[in-house]
């Protein structure tokens, strides 16, 4: 594949007369992945979760081989997806205190909210309530908000504090009769802090009110953070009122793209998410628990295989490298005059910034230099993985030259915060 000119998308493609040789195929793939990020060499902080282990990712390419082509869609035609999916779902719900067969298996943490937003509503409906309104605090994930606009619920962010956490007096005045769910993160995206789940909870079960813990990022690294004798506040089923969670395998859980479970305290509410049509159409029954038909399967046993895998064992020393590769870095940071972590985080993702640099152009020269730091509005962006305790010592080393370049005169290439993908007709940068 030939390298297009910088800033632009290749030539139309056209649908091939004759087929292409493996080899030739493969060669043309692995040229198009030319100005990919080299997520293997740990200089990556989001999208890719490296667990540092051949051995898993060996056991993942074969259980995907195993299950290339089955689909989920029919569990009658292949109830061994079935049972993964009911054994993963059971697996993840006994780690955070909940009820087994309470839950199932999504494409990803956007799925799972998804279908969260979804159960509210038509609960809120069945009690009366034709205009659900979700609240949550400003550093809930954007999936929320797109849930909203996708299923017509109003959505009402509300302030946090100093903290980034939300403010629950802010929570408290927002909540009212057309309330059908409030939102709890563990933790929020931006800064990596959880929000006060305790209280959240409360104000949601005196209310007779729905309340989401969003754990996407935290639910397969936080169990194991506080076995490490971490501080984590009570946040998954143990906490009355919590009456569903979200958590994607895909991140801490160490399975490839895309796994996420959403799970239920009330079975009830499990069976709420499932859609049925009576077979009106002429085609016979259809059932399906998320907004998905086709479900791939390997996202499925790619997620049990993971858990089986690794065991608790193995999720508590990756745990505890990567609560040491923080600790490491964090106190690295404090020593580059003119950089700071903006809050200090209860988890292994923080923010970096500045007040006295220009951040972007830190990041600009970090990424002159082959590292690829999210960008915040605040900041960068770090959310560590084991692998990146191989290259801690280095990634100090890179910020502390692009803080030397910046005060030399490296200015900023104008790169935006974004998070998410680009429109249609734009380009990458």
């Amino acid at each position: 594949m030939t390298e297009p000119a910088e800033g632009q998308w290749p030539a139309a493609a056209t649908f091939p007369q004759r087929g292409t040789g493996k080899d030739a195929l493969l060669a043309e793939l692995v040229g198009n992945r030319y100005d990919d990020a080299d997520w293997r060499a740990g200089r990556l902080f989001s999208l890719i979760y490296h667990p540092d282990s051949p051995e898993l990712e060996d056991v993942l390419a074969a259980v995907s081989r195993e299950y290339l082509a089955e689909n989920a869609l029919n569990p009658f035609r292949f109830p061994s997806l079935a049972r993964l999916e009911r054994e993963t779902a059971d697996m993840v719900a006994d780690l955070l205190h909940g009820a087994p067969g309470a839950g199932g298996l999504t494409s990803g943490g956007t799925e799972s909210i998804l279908v969260a937003v979804y159960v509210a509503r038509e609960l809120a409906r069945e009690a009366g309530n034709s205009d659900p309104v979700l609240v949550t605090g400003m550093t809930a994930h954007p999936a929320f908000a797109k849930a909203c606009h996708l299923l017509g619920v109003e959505q009402v962010r509300v302030r946090v504090g100093p903290d980034h956490r939300i403010d629950v007096d802010a929570l408290a005045e927002a909540l009212d009769d057309r309330t059908a769910m409030v939102v709890a993160s563990a933790p929020n995206y931006p800064f990596g802090v959880i929000d006060p789940v305790e209280q959240v909870a409360a104000l949601a079960a005196e209310r007779g009110i729905l309340c989401h813990v969003d754990a996407c990022l935290g639910g397969l690294l936080l169990p194991f953070w506080e076995r490490l004798g971490e501080p984590v506040p009570p946040w998954d089923f143990r906490v009355p009122g919590v009456t569903s969670i979200s958590a994607d395998i895909h991140k801490y859980g160490y399975s490839f793209k895309g796994a996420s479970v959403l799970l239920h305290r009330d079975r009830a509410n499990y069976a709420k998410q499932w859609w049925f049509d009576d077979g009106a159409w002429g085609g016979g029954l259809y059932g399906s628990p998320t907004p998905a038909g086709t479900r791939p399967a390997p996202p499925i046993a790619g997620a049990w295989a993971a858990l089986r895998f690794l065991g608790a064992d193995g999720y508590l020393e990756m745990a505890r490298v990567v609560r040491d590769t923080r600790d490491l870095l964090l106190r690295g940071i404090e020593q580059i005059d003119g950089l700071r972590v903006t809050h200090q985080p209860d988890l292994s993702i923080f923010e970096v910034g500045s007040d006295d640099l220009d951040i972007s152009a830190v990041g600009d020269a970090l990424v002159d230099a082959g590292w690829y730091p999210d960008r915040q509005p605040g900041g960068l962006h770090f959310m560590l993985s084991p692998f990146h305790a191989k290259v801690a010592p280095d990634l100090l080393a890179a910020l502390a030259a692009a803080v030397t370049a910046v005060r030399d005169g490296r200015k900023s290439d104008g790169t935006t915060a974004t998070y998410g993908s680009a429109g249609p007709s734009e380009a990458p940068a």
